[in-house]
């Protein structure tokens, strides 16, 4: 196939028409809708029926990190603070520790059953380290698993924040198998400081974010989520420019911005979560692109064997010692541990040894792909069965209520108020994202000259306005009524 802009334009329409309705095949046939994006990506490409011709790990690792900042930015807006508050050093551990412990089991048994050195075993097993984000995000929404208590704000917050552990841990064990004399106290502390400079940078842009877009007047409203991209790009070059990890900057960043109030909120949320699920049509069918299927066969039989034990054994074990020092339910534990899904974020890990062009880096990256889609396939197709046997999922009576939970549920539950705004309130003139009502606090509706308004954070308010309010629980009342001057 040449590639000229008409042949591109013509092959990516077809491929994104494609992968739109496979996914709407696949929910109903309980297929993962990342395997099929894969599929679709490998049939299209040049042992397929599309004889796509694309040999470029550089260009995939590109597409990937792209793909990879929109995902993690979509999947941390939708994190709110005050429901990972509590969980946070939960996720903490899982995204540290897990990681590495489960890298390191990964890789002794590489290195046991295979003619892999014991670095280059520990490069395999921390490119599979990390839950993938994109897998779980997409999994746990399109299967509608309505878990109980805070289990799936700690599988999203850990899936959103371990990337970066196994990218320092692929980087680092990258340099020291084409660098055998590397030093490995250097690259702990290279991990330190990466890991503490991202996460500041992270908060402290997060935080701009949110006076920028409320402070810059923006004749357009789609120019917000220009704007907006424009500074998840800029938090993640700049992170990475000054010696932090930018992944985390940008799930850190989201997560700031996503639970503050700013102008145009909920349209910036959807269309992000739109961007997300583009970002990973196209990460997974450039991968299934890259991959030659007939390179795939000779690796399968290994590649069951490292799968099982990730699966069965290294992702268990890293689990319950991780948690161990929180008191969880065993069936909890061993819920968290099902949800150890791999996706294309190894496999984007996984074009880093061909970059560097490691010995052994075309069978590496052949077995993480193997390993990749093995991984979504079980855990993804089981992981309501497995929530259901577990019992961590709520009674079917309430998956209606919470269906609220990224919306409104999670963080107010108890008291609707209506409140009629007097002509000397402070509020009278300001712009609803400009108050300083009391979190958490929502104006749900405006009723104005008998007309009802859905407000936004733009919303001027005005003398004689009915507000609809929903507070978390009486005991804020007070605050709200102060502010709004009743």
């Amino acid at each position: 196939m040449t590639f000229t802009a008409e042949n591109i334009m013509l092959a990516g329409s077809i491929l994104l028409a494609a992968s739109i309705l496979a996914s709407k095949t696949s929910i109903k046939l309980g297929i993962p809708t990342l395997i099929l994006f894969l599929a679709i990506g490998m049939l299209a490409g040049s042992e397929g029926i599309g004889k796509i011709y694309f040999n470029d790990p550089h260009m995939a690792e590109i597409l990937g990190v792209l793909a990879l900042n929109f995902i993690l930015f979509s999947g941390g807006m939708d994190t709110k603070w005050e429901s990972v508050k509590p969980i946070v050093w939960r996720g903490v551990a899982l995204s540290t520790l897990g990681v590495l412990l489960t890298a390191t089991i990964v890789g002794i048994f590489v290195h046991l059953i295979t003619d892999f050195t014991i670095l280059e075993g520990l490069l395999l097993g921390s490119i599979v380290s990390a839950t993938d984000a994109a897998a779980v995000f997409s999994i746990l929404r399109t299967k509608n698993v309505a878990l109980k208590g805070s289990l799936r704000h700690v599988l999203e917050l850990e899936s959103g924040s371990n990337d970066p552990m196994a990218y320092i841990l692929t980087i680092s064990f990258t340099y020291l198998v084409a660098h055998g004399d590397a030093s490995v106290p250097l690259l702990i502390f290279q991990f330190v400081k990466q890991m503490v400079i991202g996460g500041i940078a992270g908060i402290v842009l997060g935080k701009l974010m949110v006076i920028a877009i409320n402070k810059i007047k923006l004749d357009t409203e789609g120019l917000y989520p220009v704007l907006i991209m424009a500074m998840i790009f800029f938090t993640f070059s700049s992170t990475y420019i000054i010696g932090g990890n930018g992944f985390l900057a940008v799930y850190l960043a989201a997560m700031v911005l996503g639970s503050s109030n700013f102008i145009h909120k909920k349209s910036i949320i959807k269309f992000y979560d739109g961007q997300a699920w583009l970002m990973q049509i196209v990460m997974f069918l450039t991968l299934g692109l890259l991959v030659f299927p007939s390179r795939i066969w000779p690796v399968i039989g290994i590649g069951l064997l490292i799968s099982a034990v990730l699966i069965f054994f290294a992702r268990p074990i890293a689990v319950f010692i991780s948690l161990s020092f929180f008191k969880l339910r065993i069936r909890d534990k061993l819920f968290i541990s099902w949800v150890g899904l791999r996706g294309a974020v190894p496999i984007v890990f996984a074009t880093y040894p061909l970059i560097a062009g490691l010995e052994k880096a075309d069978m590496i990256f052949n077995l993480v792909f193997f390993i990749s889609v093995s991984s979504v396939m079980l855990q993804g197709s089981m992981l309501h069965i497995v929530a259901d046997w577990l019992k961590v999922t709520v009674p079917k009576k309430a998956k209606r209520m919470t269906a609220l939970d990224h919306e409104l549920y999670d963080t107010m539950q108890s008291e609707f108020v209506e409140v009629i705004l007097p002509g000397n309130s402070e509020a009278v003139g300001k712009a609803i994202v400009k108050l300083k009502l009391p979190k958490p606090t929502l104006i749900v509706l405006l009723v104005r000259d008998g007309k009802y308004i859905q407000p936004n954070g733009s919303t001027i308010l005005e003398e004689g306005d009915k507000l609809l309010l929903l507070a978390s629980n009486k005991n804020i009342l007070n605050d709200v009524y102060k502010t709004l001057g009743v």
